[in-house]
């Protein structure tokens, strides 16, 4: 090794582990409703599926077009500064929901100066439950919509930060790194939430878990600077994380980035972006469905409590881990195989698309034994975050640093859209298919429910990656932006 490789500095790493434990925070935050709504908050509030179905539909669009705004907020505030104000306003968020039934209470009954315990009393003696309902659920809608503003600028400002710190060759592997923060935060969910909840009550667990965005931001204001300006980045370090500035350089018709501000309208104009959009599209609603459903899916179907549950879901997320390979594959295809990175990041995007293909096979292996769907859960998980990490990461590839934000936003609100319509759907769905009892392919009641659901998003990435090579078949980065 010459002398230049050993000056190679690594701060580029403490920067990626500073995105890791952000997604890590930004998935515990959103997980603390779907493992606490089914033992703690739907008795107290009278909820059923439906009404669970609409809080967490409604967040994803909330989510889906904070994301869009989220991504111009960035690229204008730029990452450092748009990174504290999104992971301030999503743990603000975070803690409201412990107030729900404080407020619940105080608007039905007129008393707001009660205690957590003495909002229940008060709910428990009311007898018009759809009001309580009513109420209960609008609160947390507002609650779910300060935490999916918040939580929107998570992804954009990670990604812009990563394209700031990472050459292209690098950028899948740093961004499956901190992209498995969302692994380890619905690791780390279950094994804690429900313990919380059950031994200081729900609301304590949306204000432990809300309260570590606090603890973060601390951090990211004396650890980020941009690379060319922080002190801890030696010359050898740059020179290694500007790379691409050489390579592109040789590209034709190559024009050098400017500051100009880039409009929607600018990105509109490109197949790349339309592509990105679709593969969010498609994929997203997958993941969001796991993540807010696998916990209900215990518990309507196998009669698991929430800490019954926390062993199951914490090897499911195990299991998601695998997903780090996603960022390594990528590399072996460039530096190996002589791809180019979107050729090397395709061909792995294709790999990881048939994964998800063992969900048709959940549901029926389910009579077996629970931990059959639970592994074959986890690794369709698994395929979703390495699938993540490498469509994250094209935009990187395609677009300048200027746009990233920007096109990472239009990407989350399709993401956000396909969120809400596989969410809002499968609560209509199992209330329905949970009250009649439908039968289908010899699946009866609510378990029928699941089995589409399943199947649905088993095939969702097939669908993404063909569309997205059909747009954009070959490695064509956007030089007139």
């Amino acid at each position: 090794m010459n002398q230049k490789n050993k000056s190679i500095g690594k701060y580029r790493w403490t920067i990626c582990s500073m995105l890791f434990f952000a997604t890590t925070i930004n998935y515990l935050d959103r997980q603390v409703l779907s493992l606490t709504w089914s033992d703690f908050i739907a008795p107290e509030f009278h909820w059923t599926n439906n009404d669970y179905g609409n809080i967490t539909a409604l967040f994803s669009i909330f989510y889906a077009v904070s994301l869009l705004f989220a991504g111009k907020f960035v690229d204008f505030m730029d990452t450092k500064k748009g990174f504290l104000w999104a992971i301030g306003i999503w743990s603000i968020g975070a803690c409201l929901h412990a107030f729900c039934g404080i407020a619940t209470a105080g608007i039905i009954t007129g008393n707001w100066f009660v205690g957590f315990e003495g909002a229940k009393e008060a709910i428990s003696t009311i007898n018009d439950t759809g009001l309580v309902i009513s109420v209960s659920v609008t609160l947390f809608i507002f609650a779910r919509f300060v935490l999916a503003v918040g939580e929107a600028g998570n992804f954009p400002a990670a990604i812009k930060a990563t394209a700031e710190y990472f050459p292209k060759k690098d950028r899948a592997f740093s961004t499956s790194i901190f992209n498995a923060g969302a692994t380890v935060g619905a690791l780390a969910a279950p094994i804690s939430i429900p313990f919380i909840a059950k031994s200081f009550g729900w609301e304590m667990a949306f204000i432990i878990i809300g309260a570590l965005g606090f603890v973060w931001m601390g951090f990211w204001v004396f650890i980020y600077e941009k690379p060319e300006k922080h002190r801890r980045v030696n010359a050898f370090e740059l020179e290694y994380i500007q790379q691409d500035v050489v390579a592109d350089s040789k590209i034709e018709g190559y024009v050098p980035e400017t500051t100009t501000k880039v409009t929607f309208a600018d990105c509109f104009r490109y197949k790349q972006t339309w592509a990105f959009a679709f593969g969010k599209f498609m994929t997203d609603g997958v993941w969001w469905f796991f993540l807010f459903w696998t916990p209900a899916y215990l518990s309507s179907v196998y009669g698991m409590d929430s800490t019954q549950a926390a062993f199951p879901l914490f090897v499911l997320y195990m299991i998601t881990l695998l997903s780090i390979i996603g960022g390594w594959l990528p590399t072996y295809f460039v530096e190996k195989k002589g791809m180019n990175p979107y050729e090397g990041r395709m061909k792995a995007m294709l790999i990881f698309a048939f994964f998800p293909l063992l969900a048709l096979i959940a549901q029926p292996l389910g009579h077996i034994s629970y931990w059959l769907p639970v592994i074959i859960i986890g690794i369709a998980g698994a395929a979703h975050q390495a699938w993540s990490a490498n469509i994250f990461t094209t935009v990187g590839d395609m677009f300048p640093k200027k746009a990233i934000a920007t096109i990472t936003g239009i990407g989350g609100l399709a993401g956000g859209v396909g969120s809400t319509l596989i969410n809002k759907g499968s609560g209509v769905l199992f209330d329905y298919t949970n009250e009649t009892q439908m039968t289908f392919m010899g699946f009866k009641g609510i378990e029928s429910g699941y089995f589409i659901i399943f199947s649905i998003c088993a095939v969702c990435y097939l669908i993404g990656w063909t569309v997205m090579k059909s747009l954009v078949p070959k490695y064509a980065p956007i030089t007139d932006l």
